[in-house]
């Protein structure tokens, strides 16, 4: 009982930001026509204001995101063609991160360094993790397995620095760029603000569900190593 217990916290700390997100940003997708652009018309606007015009705009299937090395911001289908508050708030988020780019933001410089550095490392800590036991087994000594499950025990912990580099940068691209923009530029209708904090605040613990797997992966290492299993 206290096993299941612990299980269904686990799931609910994991999953309850993730159900959160989803929920917020579907909330204020309808209407669809509350402003007078689309989600792609209100990026370009932006990014033309901020002087970013060598920063292009796509759609994507692969979730919204600004790409730092192709200098593009991308909304799903969804957004890109829709005038919802979702869809402009979303829109803001991105062309803020568009703007930490410009400015050199020291948070997301690291971070985009953090991400390109450490994802082969990442996966070479997987492999070393799925070895282990099989290194252990064809040796018959528990000595090498061990020194590469520690191996792995600290590339996974790769993941865990990104998503705490990750989460103040996607903090200030909701907080310090985007709401301001809104703000300034008298772009929300009233009522909307307090709608547009809670879908900005959806957007920036968009990783927070991946930043708990990433202690929970750890955690559970780390309990295998203090028991010295292989």
């Amino acid at each position: 009982m206290n096993y299941l217990i612990g299980l269904l916290i686990i799931l609910s700390v994991i999953l309850g930001p993730s159900l959160w997100v989803q929920r917020t940003m579907k909330k204020y997708e309808m209407p669809s026509d509350r402003y007078p652009f689309t989600g792609e018309e209100f990026t370009k606007k932006l990014l033309e204001s901020l002087n970013l015009n060598e920063v292009a705009v796509e759609s994507t299937d692969l979730g919204d995101h600004y790409d730092p090395q192709s200098k593009t911001v991308r909304l799903t289908s969804d957004k890109m063609e829709s005038k919802s508050l979702t869809a402009v708030v979303v829109a803001a988020h991105e062309v803020g991160h568009a703007h930490q780019h410009s400015t050199r933001y020291m948070p997301f410089r690291l971070r985009t360094l953090l991400v390109k550095v450490m994802a082969p490392a990442q996966r070479f800590g997987a492999f070393i993790l799925m070895a282990a036991p099989l290194v252990a087994l064809i040796t018959r000594t528990p000595g090498p397995g061990f020194v590469m499950l520690i191996g792995g025990f600290l590339t996974l912990g790769m993941s865990t620095v990104i998503h705490l580099v990750t989460l103040p940068t996607e903090w200030n691209a909701s907080f310090s760029r985007a709401l301001p923009i809104l703000e300034k530029g008298k772009i929300l209708k009233e009522g909307d603000d307090v709608h547009a904090r809670q879908i900005l605040t959806a957007a920036a613990l968009t990783y927070v569900a991946g930043s708990l797997i990433s202690l929970i992966n750890i955690a559970r290492w780390w309990t295998i190593l203090r028991r010295g299993a292989i």
